[in-house]
């Protein structure tokens, strides 16, 4: 739960273990608008006779294509018998549409045929980003300038970015059926995914709050764009998430995540640090030592100022249980930020030294702070990484 999120991953992992879920607040990310759009696009390409597809896209984004238009072409796909795509050919050798009309739809089915040639050569999430930005779709939503728009387009990146986990084009639509039928499979207890806006003056007996990394939350975007004030606002719902929870809120945090198609580390959300301790339980999925939080704490608390490092190895993840069978105890400033980890770093690093990362391969350190360094990577550019995580070349 987050103020914003994204649920492609979720529902994926809970409709291949089975697990019936709902969402609050928010569409499920293969209803939403441009998604539905997308897959209607693969859905033709892969089968041409899926004519709810076809009907769905063919002038989407507009193409000059009236109702006049597509009228004749569904009258001529009824009287022949035929799927709405082979009758949209075959009205192209007639006079029944207009010069204007002719060449829309011509381009469009010359550019069906063309996208299911190139299925059969190019991998289906780079066909799925050309198909995109070739009929106009990805223009059109960088020329609409609401709110939406952007986050509209990360949405269609992270469809391209779903469909690099499957084999084929064929595997990936029929995963996305599952999905889409997972809300009318059960009418029994599921679990409920929303957002931290909507989960306001409700109550859970266990709460999950995924994501709880700098950067994400609280957001980059916000820091950046409203300062103070925007921090003390992502407090505010950090406090209002923590809170949902009667007995026991449990906080995840990413190691590593990957973003835009590239790995990055990640540092725990610097709301993670005002968090009393004395009311917190902490794992970690690393096999080298103790969560990055108790480093956090370092310089707050005397308990925890032991600094242990992890092993680095797989994208990993860490998360505190918080137990509230007691009253709990209100969130206060603290006095050092998750960016910092009270850590003063590796002493056998300097700034020129080459070093080697599993991801990004070998690099020269061009910056430090404490634990944390900038390295100019032979391929993969700059990157700010975690000094645990390489090693000396």
């Amino acid at each position: 739960m987050r103020a914003q999120f994204q649920t492609r991953e979720f529902e994926d992992r809970f409709i291949a273990i089975g697990l019936p879920y709902r969402i609050v607040g928010g569409f499920r990310f293969y209803e939403r608008a441009e998604i539905r759009d997308a897959l209607a696009y693969l859905r033709l390409v892969n089968q041409p006779a899926d004519d709810l597809a076809f009907e769905r896209i063919v002038n989407q984004p507009k193409r000059g294509l009236g109702d006049k238009a597509l009228a004749k072409v569904q009258m001529l796909a009824r009287a022949q018998n035929c799927p709405l795509s082979l009758a949209a050919a075959r009205i192209l050798d007639t006079d029944e549409l207009t010069p204007q009309a002719r060449r829309a739809l011509g381009g469009f089915i010359g550019d069906l045929a063309r996208w299911r040639d190139m299925a059969n050569t190019r991998p289906h999430h780079e066909l799925a980003r050309q198909i995109l930005d070739e009929s106009g779709y990805t223009a059109m939503l960088q020329a609409d300038k609401s709110a939406e728009s952007a986050g509209r387009l990360e949405n269609l990146s992270e469809l391209a970015r779903a469909m690099e986990d499957y084999e084929t084009l064929g595997a990936f639509l029929e995963h996305v059926s599952l999905v889409m039928d997972n809300e009318a499979a059960s009418d029994g207890a599921k679990l409920t995914m929303m957002t931290i806006h909507a989960a306001k003056g409700l109550e859970f007996e266990r709460t999950f709050l995924a994501g709880w990394e700098e950067g994400v939350f609280p957001s980059q975007r916000s820091l950046d764009e409203g300062g103070l004030a925007s921090l003390e606002e992502e407090r505010r719902l950090a406090y209002v998430a923590i809170t949902r929870a009667r007995r026991k809120c449990t906080i995840l945090h990413a190691a590593n995540r990957r973003i835009y198609g590239q790995w990055t580390s990640s540092l725990p959300s610097r709301f993670v640090a005002e968090l009393p301790p004395e009311h917190v339980e902490q794992e970690s999925s690393f096999g080298g030592g103790e969560s990055l939080w108790r480093a956090n704490w370092a310089q707050n608390s005397d308990p925890f100022a032991h600094v242990a490092r992890s092993t680095g190895r797989g994208p990993g993840w860490q998360r505190a249980s918080a137990d509230f069978s007691t009253q709990p105890t209100r969130i206060v400033e603290a006095r050092t930020s998750a960016v910092g980890l009270g850590n003063k770093g590796r002493s056998d690093l300097s700034i020129g030294q080459r070093v080697f990362h599993e991801k990004f391969g070998y690099g020269l350190i061009a910056e430090i702070e404490g634990n944390k360094l900038e390295i100019d990577f032979d391929q993969a550019g700059r990157k700010r990484l975690l000094d645990t995580f390489v090693k000396l070349a």
